[in-house]
C-alpha cells in the first residue's frame, strides 16, 4: 500500500487532502512565544482573523519541523507496512527537509523493507496546490509511486504563479525573495511582482504602482504564458485582498469568457507570514 502526504505550505486544507485520500502535514508558525500548527487540532482555520491581525501589526515568524515531528507523521505508515510518497513545497525555500531526510534515514534503518518517495514541487502556496491537484488526479486513477514521480517531472514546469506584495516589511524581514532590493528600489508605493522560478525560488520580476497597474501586469503574464486558459484550472490566492480577487476574476472573465475553472482561497499562514496582508497571486497552466 502507498500513503501520500502533502503539506499545508501548498495551501492544502483537510478538505482538499480528503478529496484525494492524502494525509496532511502541518507546517508551523510562531506568534509571540506560541507555536501554531494549522489544522493539527481542528479542520478549520480562521484566516480572516489571522490576516486582520497582520494588518494590525502582528508579524508572525516561521519555524521548521524537526526530525522527531517527521517521524511522528511517517512511522505509523511504515509500521503498518505502507510505503510513503510525500509531495512537498519547494526544498529551496526551507531547511526543514534536512530534518525530513534525517527522519527518513532513521526510519529506513528500522523498516528496511519500506520505500520512501518524494516529489519536490519546486513551488509553494497556490502553485504547489495546482501541481498537487494534477498529481492527485493520477493517484485517483490508480497510478503507483514510481509513475506519480515520473509524471510529476513532466508537469512541474507546466504551471506558473505571479503575485504581488503590499506591505514590504514582511518580505524584507523574511529574506525569501531574490533580487528584492534591486527591483523594489526606494520608491514609496511600488508593489513588486514576484514569481517562482525553475529552481523553486521566489524572484522579483517587475514592479507596479497602484492596484490597477498590478492587476494589469499579472494579467499580462497570464496572456503571455498561459496555456489553454479557458479549459484549465486557475487558482487565485490572497491574504485578505478580497476586493482585488473580485477585480482579477472580472478581468479574467472579460478576457477569456464565462465558465472559467477558477478556485479562490486564502493563502496558508506560513506563506502569509512572509508576504504579509493584502497580497494576491494567480496560478495557471503555462507553456
Amino acid at each position: 500500500m502507498l500513503t501520500v502526504f502533502v503539506d499545508t505550505d501548498c495551501d492544502v486544507t483537510p478538505e482538499i487532502a480528503n478529496q484525494y485520500g492524502f494525509k496532511l502535514i502541518s507546517m508551523p508558525y510562531i506568534i509571540g512565544d506560541k507555536v501554531y500548527y494549522p489544522y493539527k487540532d481542528e479542520n478549520t482555520f480562521d484566516f480572516v482573523s489571522f490576516y486582520e491581525s497582520l494588518k494590525n501589526g502582528v508579524m508572525p515568524k516561521t519555524t521548521a519541523l524537526n526530525s522527531n515531528e517527521y517521524i511522528e507523521y511517517f512511522e505509523p505508515e511504515f509500521s503498518k507496512g505502507n510505503d510513503i510518497l510525500y509531495i512537498h513545497f519547494s526544498s529551496a525555500l526551507s531547511g526543514t527537509f534536512n530534518a525530513m531526510n534525517l527522519a527518513v534515514n532513521e526510519l529506513k534503518e528500522k523498516y528496511p523493507e519500506r520505500k520512501f518517495y518524494a516529489i519536490d514541487t519546486l513551488a509553494i502556496t497556490i502553485l504547489g496546490l495546482n501541481i498537487i491537484r494534477d498529481i492527485g488526479k493520477k493517484y485517483l486513477e490508480g497510478k503507483g509511486a514510481e509513475e506519480l514521480v515520473e509524471y510529476a517531472e513532466t508537469i512541474k514546469q507546466k504551471y506558473a504563479v505571479y503575485f504581488f506584495a503590499t506591505d514590504l516589511d514582511f518580505f524584507k524581514r523574511s529574506g525569501r525573495v531574490s533580487n528584492f532590493q534591486a527591483v523594489m528600489g526606494n520608491l514609496i508605493g511600488l508593489k513588486p511582482i514576484i514569481y517562482i522560478n525553475e529552481q523553486g525560488i521566489m524572484t522579483s520580476i517587475s514592479k507596479a504602482r497602484g492596484m490597477a497597474q498590478v492587476v494589469a501586469k499579472i494579467l499580462g503574464y497570464i496572456e503571455e504564458l498561459g496555456d489553454d486558459i479557458k479549459n484549465t484550472h486557475i487558482i487565485i490566492g490572497h491574504t485578505g485582498a478580497i476586493d482585488c480577487v473580485e477585480l482579477v476574476k472580472k478581468r479574467l472573465v472579460e478576457r477569456y469568457g464565462e465558465g472559467l475553472d477558477i478556485e479562490e482561497l486564502y493563502v496558508n499562514p506560513v506563506a502569509g507570514a512572509h508576504c504579509g496582508p493584502n497580497c494576491l497571486g494567480v496560478s495557471f497552466h503555462s507553456t
